[in-house]
This record gives structure tokens, sequence and C-alpha cells, in this order.
């Protein structure tokens, strides 16, 4: 993520020492120093001799000028979600800090400005207090949207899939002003598709765990310790085989790590067995996987391949994802479609297990991804028939398409502009104030006024005009906000829509990532910026950076 720049100009005199500091302060941010390198010996001494004039602070008085710096860029961002036209897509996740044993929970908006470009702001990191219910959920999240005020733009707001965040969204719906919502509220809550994901592949891959036990306990034995890692790796040398990914044992709740494991396992099958025959230990330890334990590993390898590029595609942060959400769970249910006719009795349980578990979440898919597929120019409507009725039937996907076009319908009318729906009114006025002009213009007043406002054919004529035109090439590498911003002045209801539907994120990896920033935990041991012994900093402090 980068933060916002606030550097300037060359300055003089105090304006320069100012500068100075607020670079200073902008550089602990970014890289995520600890406070108190402003006391370090060896680094005071280093500014002093880039700027002998230049007096080093002290952490508190930095501390304070982070914190200035802070309110000033977050007085104007609110001031811009206040202004903002558009609507903005939530995403949250919860993490405990090992050390501190204390919750905290982030908070991320998305959305698309006014130039069509795709945003992410990080609004708050906030220590959450026990217990981590709904409700406790919830009034930090309301707490937060009314501090940005956007309170009244939400259009999703993306969660893991639990049964307290289902609770926080409830609650959540009957705090906000429903008529500001999509569809007063319906399609609020979208499950985080990584976290499903992970639900689907975890209940498959545990039936699986025999038939991959000697490439753990051989991967496990060659990076047990640094002597055995180096031995390894000198006969990948011997054997004059490319060592570019070290040995990864996995973790056995994960199932992407264990993907990893395999695959970076099946590339080195000629110094396993080398070993085996060189090696007394490791041969004494039985534990070499066998041909067909080797077999079972790659097309396990191969089936995790398909949710591990998924997972990948749906975590991007820097393009759309919600059009992509349809046409890959697809794939993934005819994949495991395929997968039930193996001959392997352990991957046929694996997809008869897999499944199950993907008809409970994605049977019915969430309406705004399906809102979303249409909107690609690529697919529109056609990819829903041909996918539902491959999976379910053609019946079935009948009944699926109609329903996504008369949830388009009512969106579209809820989008339509202001002054269409203003039209009755106006023609109230108008036989109000003919009185004394032409009787027959009073009469076709009055006639008019009486009329009901027929918006649905308009609605519907508009959507029709962009279904009915012909589809974009599956060839095209397509940026489909670009397309929207130009490619949908044709539309401009439609395109209000896509405006706001598109920039909603699948996963909740973009919150999720402000807990792992370079790799480490964000509130990690060394960093006492949330809990200063000589000035603790608020807990619900928020960080301002743009993704």
């Amino acid at each position: 993520m980068d933060v916002m720049v606030l550097s300037g100009g060359v300055r003089r005199g105090g304006n320069t020492r100012a500068l100075a500091r607020k670079e200073l302060a902008l550089m602990i941010c970014v890289h995520e120093y600890p406070l108190s390198i402003v006391e370090h010996a060896l680094f005071r001494k280093f500014c002093k001799t880039l700027q002998p004039l230049f007096k080093m602070v002290c952490r508190n008085t930095i501390r304070k000028d982070i914190l200035e710096m802070h309110a000033a860029q977050k007085e104007l961002m609110v001031r811009y979600f206040a202004n903002l036209k558009y609507r903005v897509a939530i995403t949250s996740d919860m993490w405990t800090a090992g050390h501190q044993k204390k919750g905290y929970m982030v908070v991320t908006a998305h959305y698309i400005d006014e130039s069509w470009n795709l945003k992410s702001f990080l609004l708050r990191f906030a220590y959450v207090p026990c217990p981590h219910n709904g409700e406790v959920i919830c009034q930090a999240l309301y707490e937060c949207l009314v501090d940005w005020h956007l309170e009244g733009k939400v259009s999703t707001i993306t969660l893991d899939n639990c049964t307290s965040n289902d609770k926080a969204v409830e609650e959540l719906t009957d705090k906000l002003n429903t008529q500001s919502l999509m569809l007063n509220g319906k399609y609020l809550h979208m499950r985080c598709c990584a976290h499903v994901l992970n639900l689907i592949v975890k209940d498959g891959t545990n039936v699986l765990e025999k038939g991959i036990g000697r490439v753990r306990d051989s991967v496990a034995y060659w990076s047990a310790t640094p002597k055995r890692h180096e031995r390894f790796e000198k006969m990948a040398k011997t054997l004059n085989i490319a060592y570019s990914r070290r040995l990864n044992l996995d973790c056995k709740t994960r199932w992407n790590s264990t993907y990893i494991m395999l695959d970076i396992a099946l590339q080195y099958i000629p110094i396993f067995e080398k070993l085996n025959k060189r090696e007394k230990l490791f041969a004494k330890e039985n534990c070499c996987p066998t041909d067909e334990d080797w077999n079972f590993a790659r097309e396990l390898c191969d089936r995790l391949k398909v949710f591990f590029d998924i997972t990948v595609l749906f975590s991007g942060t820097k393009y759309v994802t919600a059009n992509l959400f349809f046409p890959k769970i697809s794939a993934i249910r005819l994949s495991i479609r395929k997968w039930s006719t193996s001959d392997d009795p352990l991957i046929k349980k694996m997809s008869e297990e897999m499944k199950t578990k993907f008809e409970k979440y994605w049977k019915d898919v969430h309406g705004l991804m399906a809102v979303a597929t249409v909107l690609d120019p690529r697919y529109k409507l056609h990819m829903l028939q041909a996918l539902f009725g491959s999976l379910y039937g053609y019946e079935y996907a009948n009944r699926e398409v109609e329903r996504i076009r008369n949830l388009m319908v009512d969106l579209l009318e809820e989008y339509r502009p202001v002054e269409d729906g203003g039209c009755a009114s106006k023609h109230g006025s108008t036989a109000a104030s003919t009185v004394g002009t032409d009787e027959a213009l009073q009469i076709f007043s009055a006639y008019m006024s009486s009329q009901p406002v027929v918006s649905a054919s308009l609605v519907r004529t508009e959507l029709d005009l962009y279904l009915e035109e012909p589809n974009i090439t599956m060839t095209t590498e397509l940026d489909i906000i670009g397309w929207w911003k130009f490619g949908g002045i044709k539309y401009p209801t439609l395109q209000r829509m896509a405006h706001d539907i598109l920039p909603i994120p699948v996963t909740t990896v973009a919150s999720e990532s402000a807990f792992s920033t370079s790799g480490r935990g964000n509130v990690a041991e060394f960093q006492s910026v949330l809990a200063d012994e000589e000035e603790p900093m608020e807990e619900d402090v928020s960080i301002l950076t743009e993704e």
C-alpha cells in the first residue's frame, strides 16, 4: 500500500525544519519503524551529519506529528467521501495480536472515483474489545461508517463466513437507512469467497491425508535441520537439477500450503529417490514416497491448482473481480463434477465432499455478483444461461436468468435519474399554472397529470438495448472499467449501476493484508506504538492509506 505522500518542494528556514519533521514522520509510517528510532544514538548522529542545524525530536513529539498529519489528511478524505456521489463497498476482518491478546478490526473502502479509477482505502485499524459477537462487530463497523460519512453510501459489506458476522450485518441493516441501500439492503452482505473456497477444499482434502503422508514426511525430514537441507541442495547440484524453490513443509490446516508443498516436492522426485539410496538414516525412516505415492500427489496437486489459481485471482486488489466471480466458481463446480468420475476412490470421495459444501454456499449465486457478470460485455446473460444450463439443466437456467433479469430491472428502476421520478409532480404543477390559457391545453395537461409514470418500460428498453448489442469477443483483453467509462455512455442508467457494482470485492484479502504488511504482523511486538509506555496511542486510531 502506498501512503499518501505529504512532501513538498524545497523550503527555507523554519519551513525547511517543519518539512524535515514531516518527512521523518512519513518515513517512520511507511517503513513501520518504531517511534524510538528518533532516540537511537547512531540515527541521531547520522541526521546531524546530514544537517547539523536540525534539532532531532523525541518519540512523543514525533508521535504527535504523525497524529497531526493523519488528522489533517483524514479531514480531507472525510470531506471527499461526504461529497462522493457513488456507493462504496466495504471489506472488514478481525485479527488477534498474539503477544497482546487483543482483537483488532480493519475496515477498507473500495470504490470507483469520478475519473473511473479503482480505489481502495484502509479506513480504520481499531482495537475491538471482547466479546467479538455480532453486536460488538456491528457497533464497531457502524461507528467507522458514520465517522467517514459513509453510512448512506454503502453498496455491500464483505466479511468472513461466520455466525457472528451474519448477526453483525443483520443488526447493521437495522441501524442504516435502508432507503440508501441497494434494494433496501437485500444484498448488503457478501461472504468472503476465499473463505468459502477454503471450507470447500478443507472438506475435500480431509479424506486425502493418508495418500500424501510419505511426501509430507520426506519434506519434513529434509527441511528439519540446516545440515539436512544443505545435503538435499548439494544432491540437486550433483544431479544437475535447478533448486529454485526451497522445500516447504505444509500446515495441515491450510490447504494452500499443502498445494505449495506438493508442487515443489514433485519437481525434486529424482533427488528424493537418490537420497533414499545413499542416506541410510533417511532410508531407515521408510518415508520415501513410492511411485504410487508420487502419482497420487501429482493428481491431487493438479486438482488443488484449480482452487489455488482462482483464489489468487479473486485476491487481486488492483483490478475488478466481481465480474469474474460467477464464471470462476462455475469452473470449480464443473471440475468437481469431472473428478467424481475418477477411478481413484479417494479422489471420488473428495469430489463428493466438495460438491456438498459447494451446493450449500454457491448454488444460489449472490444477486449482485450475477449482475456483475451481465455487466461484462463479453458475457451478459449468455454466460448465466450456458453455465447454469450445463450444471443444473436448462429449466433451472431459465428460471435463474429470469430472476437476474428482473433483479436488474429493479436496480435500474432504483437508479433512475431523479428528474425522471419527478414527472408526475411537474405535470400537476403545469395544470395548475395554465388557468386562463387555451382550454385544450388545460384538458391535455389535466389528462397527462392523471396518467401513471411508465418508467419500467423505459428501463427495460435501456436494458434490452444493452443485451441486444453483440457481445465483445472472448479473446479480447477487456478493461471493464474503461469500457463502461466510454462504451457505457449509451446506457447512462446502467453506467451508474456499473459504477457501484463493479468495485465490490469478492474477498476480504484487502483488509486481511493490513495484518501482515511485508510478511509480518502489523501489530508486531517491536512496534510499541499502540501501547507506548510514556503516552499510549488511542487504540481506535484509523490508518489512512491508499492501496
